[in-house]
């Protein structure tokens, strides 16, 4: 068994953007004055764990339903490799399931000085419902992913999720006020999803995956693509308002993201929509840096 085979199976170059919605939520929550070093590693460790989790049972379930063949525009997966095996990553998929349980289960733990019941008692299902989806994007026969469904859980468990529940972690409060970087972050992450798709749209279609481009075709996930990149903007807009002429830092991501849809629409080769992919998720990577970084100074 490969160590290496086993590092690009954990798609490290997704973990920054997995990332991003627990660290805009945290520093919402300490801009507000509140904070914990022991809930935001833990935050951290438990959405890495989701993450690597989505990460295995994707490679195997398209594996398993034959997406991932010879034809597939992407990186080579790891059990299509044959690097590692069907039975491997299944105990992969299971020993991570178990840590990204007793991962949650301690964040909620220290997390739950001051919450009331009903709040710890929806963290528990938000928890089992994030490894359900983490698994459940290709895996078993009601795989989400190959019905057009990816685009919203992204959208839920990477924006409305990780940002708002993990400020409430802290603030043990809805504010109203959040809703905008969360939807920045989830509409991002999503756009992530689409170009991955985008590049993919052929194979997927030829193996029964019928994911929202596939359905569209490419001219339509373009534009699709433009709604919602421009909506992150104008949410990213309103949620960094209150930072006065700090905000005109943002132009920076901005600018990034501008470039990126001027790429999108002039590509034709669905391979050239792989490069894409990086950028945005960078770029999302870095609006929550920056909110970070503004959140010490403003």
């Amino acid at each position: 068994m490969k160590i290496k085979s086993w590092i690009s199976a954990f798609r490290l170059r997704t973990l920054p953007l997995s990332m991003s919605g627990i660290i805009l939520g945290s520093f919402l929550a300490k801009e507000h004055g509140d904070w914990n070093v022991s809930v935001f590693i833990f935050a951290l460790l438990t959405t890495l764990f989701f993450q690597v989790l989505s990460n295995l049972a994707n490679d195997l379930g398209d594996s398993q339903k034959g997406t991932d063949n010879e034809h597939r525009v992407g990186p080579m997966r790891a059990v299509q490799s044959g690097e590692i095996s069907h039975f491997q990553m299944k105990i992969a998929v299971v020993v991570f399931t178990i840590l990204s349980l007793l991962s949650a289960a301690y964040l909620i733990k220290i997390s739950s000085v001051g919450m009331d019941q009903e709040m710890i008692l929806i963290y528990g299902v938000l928890a089992i419902m994030s490894i359900a989806a983490a698994v459940m994007y290709t895996v078993g026969k009601r795989a989400y992913g190959y019905n057009g469904f990816g685009d919203l859980f992204v959208f839920i468990f990477f924006g409305l999720v990780s940002v708002l529940g993990s400020y409430t972690l802290y603030t043990k409060q809805f504010d109203l006020e959040v809703v905008f970087p969360a939807i920045t972050i989830g509409l991002l992450s999503t756009a992530v999803l689409n170009l991955n798709n985008m590049r993919d749209r052929i194979n997927d279609s030829n193996a029964g995956k019928n994911t929202i481009v596939v359905k569209i075709g490419k001219d339509r996930a373009k534009k699709y693509h433009l709604f919602l990149v421009l909506t992150a903007i104008v949410s990213l807009i309103f949620a960094i308002s209150h930072f006065g002429y700090y905000q005109y830092v943002f132009l920076l991501p901005v600018g990034f993201l501008s470039a990126h849809l001027k790429k999108v629409i002039a590509t034709q080769e669905e391979k050239d929509f792989d490069p894409e992919l990086k950028k945005v998720a960078l770029t999302t990577f870095g609006i929550s840096i920056l909110y970070a970084i503004l959140s010490f100074i403003h």
